[in-house]
């Protein structure tokens, strides 16, 4: 897939994820003016819910509206674009998930490089993912389901909402650290993938939690191990599939980035404000609600996850030959 630079007004040139040096006449009175955080996917889902969040906090500390746009289409590549080839002020952010991470890899003929072309601005909301299956597996640790897929090569399917998402990849990652063989089945969307693994007709699935905590607490589907390098509180006698198989850790986040040139003084005081936001207990406890976990940290740190992420993706998309068109 090829976005043309001319799809935009202003599209410029190539730009990194590091903070740019202060612009004064810029910086000293930002913002005066709404600020537009851009996400990629249609309004309603958790991106929208937790930007909105975040605008809200960043609205009241700064004295601005942000206002949130949405820009669907192209797995999200066509907001990636508009915010990477804006103008770096500070008046257009985009709320970024690891699904610009994976699309570096999957698409061929990006005019942007995301880990490359972006100023990190700050880290937001981590989601835990898990690894679960239908109760009919004879499997009940991850131990033992590697143990029998090895004895099944080939026989055991794994379903994902689609070629190339991040459920997908992370059960390639799986197989790759693992040394076995899943079939994969790609669905249309993550609710008819449950559908068929709740009936049996697929073996396990690599799914972000907020989808499947109702149905493994339920019994309807067995979690064999969490996806995050830690224990969580919501399934705290559930062990981490690192446990096991030691480095495996996949995780959606959710983030704020701009475009090269953001002067650094502009990241420094959205970054704060979103560090003052996620401290707020009210805060922690909404994204709770939306099945996540507070994501703190510099714009720096962020910098550096963005590209370590892209990197662990890219090495998985290009073992696994896993391409988006």
């Amino acid at each position: 897939m090829r976005l043309h630079r001319r799809r935009f007004l202003g599209l410029g040139a190539s730009v990194i994820v590091a903070p740019a040096l202060p612009r004064p006449g810029i910086a000293a009175s930002y913002p005066n003016r709404p600020v537009h955080i851009v996400i990629g996917f249609p309004p309603g889902g958790t991106l929208d819910s937790v930007s909105r969040l975040i605008g809200q906090r960043l609205g009241e500390r700064l004295g601005q509206q942000f206002v949130i746009d949405s820009k669907p289409g192209a797995g999200s590549n066509i907001a990636a674009e508009y915010v990477l080839r804006a103008e770096p002020d500070g008046y257009t952010l985009l709320a970024c998930t690891s699904t610009n991470t994976l699309n570096q890899s999957l698409y061929q003929h990006l005019d942007f490089d995301f880990s490359g072309d972006a100023t990190a601005i700050a880290s937001v909301m981590l989601t835990p993912a898990v690894m679960e299956v239908t109760p009919g597996l004879p499997a009940k640790s991850v131990a033992e389901f590697i143990a029998y897929a090895k004895a099944h090569p080939g026989e055991i399917n794994m379903a994902s909402p689609g070629v190339g998402t991040f459920h997908h990849v992370a059960g390639e990652l799986f197989m790759m650290t693992t040394g076995t063989k899943l079939v994969h089945g790609p669905y249309h969307g993550e609710a008819p993938a449950l559908i068929d693994l709740l009936a049996g007709r697929v073996q396990v699935m690599f799914t972000l939690l907020p989808s499947s905590i109702m149905h493994i607490k339920a019994g309807d589907l067995r979690a064999l191990g969490v996806m995050t390098a830690k224990r969580i509180d919501e399934l705290p006698d559930i062990p981490t599939v690192a446990e096991t198989v030691p480095g495996y850790e996949a995780t959606s986040w959710e983030g704020l980035i701009g475009p090269r040139g953001v002067p650094a003084d502009i990241v420094q005081s959205l970054n704060d404000g979103v560090a003052v936001a996620l401290a707020d207990p009210e805060m922690k406890r909404q994204m709770t609600a939306l099945g996540g976990q507070v994501f703190p940290g510099s714009s720096a740190d962020f910098g550096r996850f963005i590209a370590a992420e892209t990197e662990k993706w890219r090495k998985v998309i290009q073992a696994a030959n896993i391409r988006v068109e």
